[in-house]
């Protein structure tokens, strides 16, 4: 259904939709740069506060260099609260289950913006065949689907096998039809198109499936009835939002993905695409090679938000202390409401102070015994001015090791893998360092509870000293897992 786009259609999406106001932003080039190449470039879900926060400054200081040192004159905290601000909904800050930490992630809106805007850039070429191929096999699949005649099918089926009893001769013969470089490039510039397409609509699935989980955790917060009959109104929607068609076509996917055989033949196939000639013109995305596994992973996102909305329902079940607690409940149900009251207009200044969140206990035995304090006693000793040259270089020569670099070095080589050894990255990023360099990152390993040290396999990792001198080591093979 196309939108009606009238004059107060159109003033009302100025006014209130976030895709439009980000458009016209002040700093919108910053954001949408940033943001693209932080969260869609790299098919990343969420990312925690810090690293987005290195990212941005890394960002403001390269663009500070180019356009003067007044440009984007505000922090990078600041900047991540404008985007993530209620009246602006670029951005999502929330905190994962198990973390105190707050991530980030893109909106539906702010996703839809980057696309288009890509969409304005010039292409290497228009293709349309592909398309209309499309839209032929489209409105065949429903033309064949809807057909309740079976002689009509029966004889559709017959004439598909004839059309395949017809090519085989054909290439038996060798007589084998092949496309040409144009067309091969115009359907996977169609593919890719598709594939991205694909990505950006589970970002606005899983952003529907979230607002049904806020409408729920707001009824469970105001309700006043029996329990009975919020369960029959809360399980009658989240039905009704399973059996939607939205719902039906992400269940199908997901079937659809979940399968093992799917997965080999789509990884075979686009290992075959991209080892062609004819594509290598178009450069095409190095993720394009496991894009399916990125299709799983945000369909994985999606399913979490689901599982959430089931633990919020099983939490409400299980609280067998409902009645006797009622004076809490309504304690906590009253604090809920004035909450949702103050949602979108929240108060301003400090509403609450909190000095310390644990009290700090001394017992009385815990205190030291009571010293005199001890007397020094100076000797009068003529003090001479000293005449001796000690060489301060010592001083000078030491160096710290910086783990926010080498952890930065181990997340930019998983980005494109989902695990590596210590001996091929180190193929990527020289030890600088020396030995010291390396015990770090042995450290990284150990204080990673996903890394593995595998004892039975060994390798000799080789660098170069300051000195210049070579220098190798042997030890267990250390793997880093994303």
């Amino acid at each position: 259904m196309s939108l009606k786009l009238d004059h107060a259609t159109l003033e009302s999406l100025r006014r209130s939709h976030p895709a439009w106001r980000l458009l016209v932003a002040v700093n919108a080039p910053l954001m949408v740069s940033f943001l693209q190449r932080a969260f869609v470039l790299p098919n990343v879900r969420s990312i925690s506060q810090p690293d987005l926060l290195e990212m941005l400054d890394d960002e403001l200081y390269a663009l500070r260099e180019v356009l003067g040192r007044d440009a984007y004159p505000k922090s990078a905290q600041a900047y991540l609260n404008d985007w993530a601000a209620n009246d602006a909904g670029w951005l999502r800050k929330f905190y994962p289950a198990g973390s105190d930490e707050p991530h980030f992630d893109l909106m539906p809106a702010t996703e839809k913006v980057i696309a288009w805007l890509v969409g304005l850039t010039a292409r290497t070429f228009v293709g349309t065949e592909s398309r209309l191929l499309t839209l032929f096999d489209l409105l065949k699949q429903i033309c064949d689907g809807a057909e309740t005649d079976p002689k009509a099918r029966l004889a559709e089926l017959y004439k598909q096998r004839a059309a395949l009893d017809r090519e085989i001769v054909r290439i038996q013969r060798g007589d084998i039809p092949l496309l040409d470089d144009t067309s091969i490039r115009d359907r996977f510039q169609q593919f890719s198109h598709l594939a991205r397409e694909l990505l950006a609509d589970f970002r606005e699935v899983e952003h529907n499936f979230r607002d049904l989980d806020r409408r729920v955790r707001e009824r469970i917060a105001l309700w006043d009835g029996s329990k009975g009959a919020l369960l029959e109104e809360i399980m009658g929607e989240r039905d009704l939002i399973a059996d939607s068609d939205q719902g039906k076509s992400f269940r199908a996917f997901w079937d659809l993905m979940m399968s093992q055989s799917r997965q080999d033949e789509l990884t075979q196939m686009l290992d075959k695409v991209l080892q062609l000639p004819s594509i290598h013109p178009l450069k095409p995305d190095v993720r394009t090679r496991r894009i399916h596994y990125d299709w799983l992973e945000a369909g994985e996102y999606t399913q979490r938000t689901v599982a959430q909305l089931s633990q919020q329902l099983r939490r409400f079940l299980d609280d067998q202390a409902y009645l006797e607690n009622r004076r809490i409940m309504d304690i906590l149900q009253s604090i809920e409401r004035h909450a949702l009251a103050v949602r979108d207009a929240p108060p301003i200044g400090e509403v609450m102070l909190v000095a310390e969140t644990a009290a700090s206990i001394t017992l009385a035995m815990e205190r030291p015994l009571y010293r005199p304090a001890l007397k020094m006693r100076l000797n009068p000793v003529q003090l001479l001015a000293g005449a001796e040259d000690i060489d301060a270089g010592a001083l000078f020569g030491q160096f710290v090791i910086d783990k926010a670099r080498l952890s930065r070095n181990v997340r930019l080589a998983l980005q494109t893998t989902s695990q590596i050894t210590l001996h091929a990255l180190l193929t990527s990023y020289p030890l600088e360092q020396g030995l010291a360099e390396l015990v770090s990152y042995l450290q990284l390993a150990a204080d990673d509870p996903k890394s593995l040290i595998d004892e039975s396999t060994y390798d000799v990792l080789v660098w170069r000293a300051l000195d210049g001198s070579g220098k190798q080591v042997r030890l267990p093979s250390v793997i880093f897992v994303r």
